[in-house]
């Protein structure tokens, strides 16, 4: 089962749709976005996904109302998914999951930072997929991840 990651939008529309664009075209049926969507109206494109969106609310979705709204899954993390035998702990920032938390994880996944960030650890696998939006870094990535396998792949969307 391979499921797609992708964080920190932004609200920018453009390279949202084109990753939403790029994960139809490779069959992906769920999606885990750990935060930082912004506005509502980039809401109503991601609930646009014809899959299952796990989201956790980031540091700068302000307007909490008007997201739970549009995605009414939208949640404070930690959240915790269970896919392909996996658990997979869904926050927006690394730093605001209990040490507690990370030792029951198999996957770790996070946005806030901007930065990709794909590393294995004592078994586990941390994975952030940088910025969709590439307001900070000019670079905008999102990420697959197989579950049998835990491998990642980085997509570079255009900007």
């Amino acid at each position: 089962m391979r499921i797609g990651i992708i964080s920190d939008t932004h609200d920018r529309l453009p390279t949202l749709r084109a990753a939403l664009e790029r994960f139809g075209q490779l069959g992906v049926d769920t999606l885990l976005h750990p935060g930082d969507v912004v506005a509502p109206f980039a809401a109503h494109v991601l609930a646009g996904f014809p899959g299952t969106l796990h989201i956790t609310y980031g540091n700068n979705d302000g307007e909490r109302g008007g997201l739970k709204t549009v995605l009414p899954q939208i949640r404070d993390g930690p959240l915790w998914v269970e896919l392909g035998g996996k658990r997979l702990l869904l926050h927006h920032f690394v730093d605001w999951c209990t040490p507690e938390d990370i030792a029951r994880a198999d996957v770790i996944v996070t946005g806030h930072t901007h930065e990709l960030l794909v590393e294995r650890r004592a078994g586990q696998l941390f994975l952030n997929p940088g910025e969709c939006c590439g307001w900070v870094t000019g670079r905008a990535t999102v990420a697959t991840l197989d579950l049998e396998t835990l491998d990642v792949g980085v997509i570079e969307v255009p900007t």
